[in-house]
């Protein structure tokens, strides 16, 4: 599960190594930009950390936030993503 905090839900994952996390990342643009709804994201290395949250809702969690976490986690699952306790 996402975790909702300060209005955004938020996930980290861990990849086997940088090619892979930045593999993930590419996708998860590509993904983002079909949906039209872009995520805040940071990248060390082989973890990725999302922060999801609706600007044009004034900075909060809507149905798009969650939509766009669903297919950040099945793209997380197809790269062998593990997720990091926040």
């Amino acid at each position: 599960m996402w975790t909702e905090t300060d209005n955004s839900l938020r996930r980290t994952f861990r990849f086997k190594d940088f090619q892979a996390a930045f593999s993930f990342m590419t996708d998860v643009a590509e993904e983002a930009e079909y949906q039209d709804h872009h995520p805040w994201w940071a990248n060390e290395y082989n973890t990725v950390e999302f922060r999801l949250r609706t600007h044009d809702a004034g900075n909060t969690v809507t149905a798009r936030d969650h939509k766009l976490a669903e297919s950040i986690d099945k793209l997380a699952a197809e790269y062998g993503g593990q997720v990091v306790a926040n």
